[in-house]
């Protein structure tokens, strides 16, 4: 858990309406159950977070090194489900992948902006593909592809 937050996943989603807490909690346990091990579930920003342990990176997020380096988040917005996934934002060939397959495997339009995207409800949610989206980056290849793309002028 963050130091930043008392707030604990399962306080987050118990927190939500009963009737959003099972789409929500059926995208976290998707996400959860796919993304590599070597990621840690946080509290960060108020939202559901995966991050790089300090052990595989010590310097933080750049933005605020006390924060553990952010991969993905998931919120609980207004009038959506939020993945946030920045392995999305940073690699323009995953973020290609990721719309190609989504218009083979869901009939809805994709809401999708740099690395936010949203569900109304569960059933719009095509849950192989977020399983498969978060398997194809772990810590060590996430801090990588985060310090060629973000970090240019301080590498």
């Amino acid at each position: 858990m963050s130091k930043h937050n008392d707030l604990t996943v399962e306080a987050y989603i118990n927190a939500l309406d009963s009737h959003r807490q099972v789409d929500f909690r059926a995208l976290f346990e998707n996400i959860q159950a796919n993304i590599p091990k070597d990621f840690e579930t946080v509290i960060q920003y108020k939202m559901i977070a995966w991050v790089v342990p300090f052990s595989i990176y010590p310097q933080g997020y750049h933005c605020q090194p006390s924060f553990q380096l952010p991969f993905a988040n998931l919120a609980a917005q207004k009038s959506h489900l939020a993945i946030y996934h920045m392995g999305l934002y940073a690699d323009p060939k995953l973020m290609e992948w990721f719309v190609t397959e989504h218009a083979k495997r869901s009939p809805k339009k994709l809401d999708i902006g740099k690395s936010c995207i949203r569900y109304k409800k569960l059933e719009d949610i095509p849950l192989d593909l977020i399983a498969e989206l978060f398997q194809k980056i772990n810590a060590k290849t996430w801090v990588k592809l985060y310090t060629q793309t973000f970090l240019k002028s301080k590498a």
